[in-house]
């Protein structure tokens, strides 16, 4: 099978592809000019990953296991355009897989020693599981609850004692003579001294049946943390010979190590075999000239919850950003954009006056910036970019990556905080549109359920009646479209993704929102269909009611 592909693979040729609006740039700055060096993330090549998800989507073997995939659009010599894909580190355990472009040269150099070191590793990974489930340790850990038990049993027995004796020593004092009441006393202070003896003697006993397994215990934990050293250092090792070894290659047509791309330090484990430096190095070692690149996530959710299945993102960081100016180094100016202004492109304004403005946000575009660079286009950005006092712009509140609609912004603090006020008291009315990807029977009604934002798997929310906080949401439906359904929302509060659980938790409507592959829609689709079209509120400074009304583009 060929690694450059048609076009027409993954879309049909009669689709619109004229929209060259970007997503994102994919930047760097190139090593000897200085110059930034820009490659975007185009709606057609975005079109072409759908494409791409979709041959994903049928076979399951691609849905087991949770990576990165990219496109890379690319003109011939002859001005044909055809496309690259690529995968980040292996594909159903290979390297090498037919019809995807290749690891970057310089593996083969090192196979060897990267078997025996997997092999090593496995090794010390099965002497770890097996030092971890030592018998030992569970039978301390039964043996710790059987004694705590008799020492709590023992403990409330001797207090039913203590008490008994104070009662004893009263009725003493009132009834016997100074050399009778010695004696009684003393027989009383000998039974607390053996309720004494009987806790020492129970604790000793303890401590002997305790001592032998904390010792194999103890051992066992110094081995692990030797072996988990032991690991380290051989990751590390394999590490600094694959970066040795692997070559790439820049549009100058000059190689680089990793090593002398990346001299300062230690690198991230898979450093080079992301797809990003793998359809890049193809694509300059084979004449071939980059117009626009897509990198998206497949498979389950990342273990962190930073990567969605169908989601789009960026260069990472840590391991393809440092190599991005060395990679682009040697396309002229049109292939990748060299200037240093922003990326400016013109938002809908929906309405616009001294004090407030209105943008009808696109799917795909961030309300405010984000926490990485990846991360930095956003409408507030944008805008704060664009105005004339941009910088005194603020973001009244939010809307996710993936929804479209009505983005409301203040141009000053104070009718920031003004705007606030009404949204923290439930004082504005929202009207959202969304197509969902099933049939749904109840045709009006509202939705109740305590949400929680579960922090070990972010951003994704869920249904919990003991830590949730109250949402409530007002929906209708308003046409059936095959077999989807147009649904109208209308929410009380404004949590999280309320909405997207609202659609497709049992306890709500029981169906995701088209596109939406965070709450389970399986549906390839082109952008999740969720669109804000209609804000209500008070304008802080005309006290009027202002309704602000969009189109639902889908």
């Amino acid at each position: 099978m060929a690694i450059i592909h048609l076009i027409s693979d993954f879309i049909d040729r009669n689709n619109a592809l004229g929209d060259l609006s970007s997503h994102y740039w994919y930047e760097g700055r190139c090593p000897e000019s200085g110059d930034l060096l820009r490659l975007p993330r185009t709606a057609k090549v975005e079109a072409i990953a759908f494409g791409l998800m979709r041959f994903l989507a049928s076979d399951d073997r691609y849905s087991r296991e949770g990576k990165m995939y990219g496109v890379l659009l690319v003109q011939l010599p002859s001005g044909e355009e055809k496309v690259l894909k690529a995968f980040s580190g292996l594909l159903c355990g290979q390297s090498v897989v037919e019809g995807w472009v290749p690891p970057i040269p310089g593996r083969d150099e090192v196979v060897l020693q990267e078997s025996l070191t997997l092999a090593q590793l496995e090794a010390i990974k099965q002497e770890l599981i097996a030092l971890k489930q030592l018998p030992e340790r569970q039978q301390y850990e039964n043996l710790c609850r059987e004694f705590e038990q008799r020492l709590l049993q023992m403990n409330s027995r001797h207090r039913t004692n203590k008490q008994e004796r104070q009662e004893k020593r009263q009725i003493l004092c009132e009834t016997l003579t100074k050399e009778a009441l010695t004696v009684a006393v003393e027989q009383l202070d000998r039974q607390s001294q053996l309720d004494g003896i009987e806790r020492r003697q129970l604790k000793r006993q303890r401590d002997d049946a305790l001592q032998p397994l904390q010792q194999s215990i103890e051992q066992a934990n110094v081995r692990i943390r030797e072996l988990k050293q032991q690991r380290k250092e051989l990751s590390r090792q394999l590490q600094a010979q694959m970066h040795a070894a692997y070559s790439l290659t820049n549009f100058f047509g000059k190689s680089r190590s990793l090593q002398q791309l990346m001299p300062g330090g230690s690198m991230p484990t898979g450093t080079g075999d992301c797809c990003a430096p793998k359809l890049l190095h193809y694509a300059a070692t084979h004449n071939l000239k980059p117009l626009a690149m897509a990198e998206f996530w497949w498979g389950p959710p990342s273990p962190n919850g930073d990567k969605i299945p169908g989601e789009f993102y960026g260069a990472c960081a840590e391991r393809c950003q440092p190599l991005m100016g060395f990679l682009l180094s040697g396309l002229s100016g049109k292939d990748a954009i060299a200037h240093n202004c922003f990326i400016e492109r013109s938002l809908p304004i929906i309405y616009e006056d001294e004090w407030l403005i209105a943008v009808n946000k696109p799917a795909g575009l961030l309300s405010v910036p984000g926490r990485y660079r990846d991360r930095i286009d956003s409408v507030l950005s944008r805008l704060r970019h664009q105005l004339p006092d941009g910088m005194e712009t603020f973001a009244v509140h939010r809307l996710d990556l993936e929804t479209s609609g009505i983005l409301l912004l203040a141009r000053n603090r104070q009718t920031y905080v003004q705007l606030s006020r009404q949204f923290q008291q439930r004082q504005v009315s929202k009207v959202y549109e969304a197509l969902l990807s099933g049939s749904v029977t109840i045709e009006r009604g509202t939705i109740e359920l305590p949400l929680w934002g579960d922090p070990q798997n972010r951003p994704s929310q869920q249904v919990d009646e003991q830590r949730g906080k109250p949402s409530i949401t007002h929906f209708r439906v308003m046409a059936r479209e095959g077999n989807y359904t147009r649904v109208e929302f209308v929410p009380v509060t404004g949590r999280t993704h309320q909405i997207r659980v609202h659609a497709a938790d049992p306890r709500g409507l029981g169906v995701p929102i088209l596109g939406d592959r965070l709450y389970g829609c399986r549906t390839i689709a082109n952008r999740l269909h969720l669109h804000a079209r209609e804000l209500s509120f008070l304008h802080p400074q005309l006290g009027e009611i202002l309704h602000l009304v969009t189109q639902t583009p889908f």
